[in-house]
């Protein structure tokens, strides 16, 4: 039978519709039954595509035993953290105070009928291992407390709301100067991968973030040291394994240090973000390697991810059966697909061993194809072997659309469209479908399904990305209603997030302060100060201040974790050093649009009709040339 949950758009909570657990949705229906009854509530949170939730989902949740304790004595709601990432952060935030360690997915959370949480887990399995409490016996230990001594709960959950609820200003401020370069320069190295590129222990994340800051410093200041950490994670990354060959696109991460073993899901917000680190990197050195490996991200994209102009949220980790089934390959196949294809045994023997494809495999007996270095004929094996994974079921993708992951999709194709013109109508299209599908009566939305209408207003991430997908469009199309759109878009933001220095990721149903550090991808505030700052130099002075005052309120944490913050220091750069703003004419101006972006980390141009191209500060204009080069020129001069 049915459950509640199969009639919700998200393809998570349907994923779940006939399990025994009796699901409710998030709803105020699920917190009325707990209190009239006086139940514990078990929230569980995840997404389509987490390769751990459908573990729990099978051992757990499918368990008749199980199920029939937890619908006697407790009600269960179901969460697609990607639908309300509000409601995930909370309870993230939840589980990081009672185990002093960062959450994941699946989230486990146990809370009183007054939605205060008291215990925190990830995956549980259903009987005890990895050194874990198991399920059953966890619900029954909750439940038998909450009959005898329910006030040892209520106590316990009570403290830590207070501690949720409550807002920490910092205690003081810190001023940056360009010192700041240097610091975040050591405080990366010591978090560096000397080996295999990345930072920190695995499992291993892109972290995009600290990548472009450190290429943007390589941009600005020549720093070799930036420019290597940079390019080696990079690089690293590209080989195979976290980096799908054969496709194109990037998995989450990879379990272990090498980038080897991914998990298998692919996210629209990592290859949109990633898409755009290689193109920084071929930026920074026109080394073809990195445009390729970008563009292959995108075409991706394009060919898998993409419907009606707008992109997916994920593909699953899991498919024929097992974790990344589609991506694996059997020795055997790929032999006899090599020599189908007109490769003689030399060839082949050569192939295989430099793809480290082996009889006996490198993850669970298959193959994760991955290549040390390029070699002969490396395209024509690469569509050999797509041929023969076309023949497999693609993995589920979850087919919900996401403001804030577009409009990072749509940054990027903007960037990759100054490089190659051919991305330029995917932007324009792309951008024109998200306005028009998630911008309704002049309120944003943060997600649909299915060409439903959206019911999920937006929070501070979808503003701060759609902002500055905006602001790359009017970098490439000189188009002024972006940028008015931009300036709208921001006001609102202000007044409904900011709050004399501290944003809020969302102030309705759940509140919650935006991350300072780089978390899942870059932090909204940080994105938000870098709009500003834009707009500031664009548009009119008082957007920097604000930028100023927000920067301010979080410089102490930012100086504190300063890889984690990297987007911030970022900003804190480039407030240090100021944009550079080409002026003039629209046909000058379009000259420069393909070129600025090789030259000088923060240029920006500026649409002034019939006037002579200038280079310009934020505050003066110091240089009159008749034609783009001369001005690039000049800034080369400059940095």
């Amino acid at each position: 039978m049915k459950g509640r949950l199969a009639n919700e758009a998200s393809p998570y909570l349907r994923q779940h519709a006939n399990n025994p657990v009796e699901w409710f949705p998030w709803c105020e229906e699920a917190f009325e039954k707990a209190r009239k009854e006086n139940k514990i509530v078990f929230l569980s949170i995840g997404y389509s595509s987490c390769h751990w939730c459908h573990v729990m989902e099978k051992e757990v949740f499918e368990n008749e035993e199980i199920a029939e304790f937890l619908n006697r004595n407790f009600v269960s709601i179901k969460v697609d953290k990607e639908e309300r990432p509000d409601i995930d952060k909370y309870y993230q935030e939840a589980y990081r105070l009672l185990n002093q360690k960062a959450g994941g997915w699946p989230l486990s959370i146990f809370m009183t009928p007054q939605k205060e949480p008291f215990f925190a887990g990830t995956y549980i399995p259903p009987q005890p291992k990895y050194d874990m409490v198991g399920f059953l016996q966890l619900i029954k230990n909750i439940h038998e407390i909450w009959s005898k001594n329910p006030k040892e709960i209520i106590n316990h959950a009570k403290g830590l709301g207070k501690y949720l609820n409550s807002l920490q200003n910092p205690k003081k401020a810190v001023r940056f100067d360009k010192n700041i370069i240097k610091k975040f320069i050591d405080s990366v190295k010591n978090i560096y991968d000397q080996k295999n590129g990345g930072f920190g222990d695995k499992p291993k994340f892109p972290q995009t973030s600290i990548i472009n800051t450190l290429l943007k410093i390589a941009q600005l200041t020549g720093d070799q040291e930036a420019k290597q950490m940079a390019l080696s994670t990079l690089k690293n990354m590209a080989k195979g394994g976290l980096r799908d060959l054969v496709d194109g696109g990037f998995c989450r991460y990879s379990v272990d240090e090498k980038w080897f073993v991914p998990h298998f899901e692919k996210m629209t917000y990592d290859n949109a973000l990633l898409a755009e680190s290689y193109l920084e990197a071929y930026l920074v050195t026109k080394e073809k390697e990195f445009k390729k490996i970008a563009f292959e991200t995108l075409d991706f994209m394009g060919e898998k991810m993409l419907n009606d102009s707008l992109y997916f949220s994920s593909s699953d980790a899991d498919s024929e059966g097992r974790e990344g089934g589609y991506f694996l390959f059997d020795y055997e196949e790929i032999k006899e697909k090599l020599l189908q294809d007109g490769f003689n045994q030399k060839e082949i023997d050569e192939i295989l061993k430099r793809l480290g494809v082996s009889k006996k495999g490198n993850f669970e007996g298959k193959n994760i194809l991955r290549i040390e270095e390029d070699f002969k004929n490396s395209d024509k094996i690469i569509k050999s072997l797509k041929e023969l994974r076309s023949k497999k079921s693609y993995p589920f993708i979850d087919r919900k659309i996401i403001t804030s992951w577009n409009a990072m999709m749509i940054a990027s194709l903007y960037k990759a469209s100054r490089i190659d013109a051919r991305y330029f109508e995917a932007a324009e299209e792309s951008l024109k479908t998200l306005l028009q599908k998630m911008y309704i009566n002049e309120r944003l939305y943060h997600v649909t399904i299915d060409d439903r209408k959206p019911d999920v207003e937006a929070f501070l991430e979808d503003y701060a990305y759609l902002i500055r997908a905006l602001l790359e469009g009017y970098k490439s199309t000189l188009n002024e209603e972006y940028l008015a759109m931009g300036v709208k878009l921001t006001n609102d933001a202000l007044v409904e997030f900011w709050e004399e220095g501290r944003w809020y990721f969302s102030k309705k149903e759940i509140r919650t302060e935006s991350d300072h550090t780089d978390a899942t991808y870059p932090s909204s505030a940080a994105i938000m100060v870098s709009n500003m700052l834009s707009l500031g130099s664009l548009f009119e002075e008082k957007y920097r201040r604000f930028a100023y005052l927000t920067i301010e309120f979080y410089s102490e944490k930012i100086y504190r974790h300063l890889p984690y913050c990297a987007s911030f220091v970022e900003d804190i750069i480039r407030f240090l050093f100021e944009d550079m703003i080409i002026k003039g004419d629209e046909g000058d101006l379009v000259e420069c649009i393909g070129k600025i972006d090789f030259y000088y980390p923060f240029i920006l141009l500026k649409s002034e009709k019939g006037s002579q191209l200038q280079l310009c500060s934020r505050s003066k204009c110091f240089e009159h040339q008749k034609g783009c080069e001369s001005i690039l020129k000049r800034i080369e001069e400059l940095k």
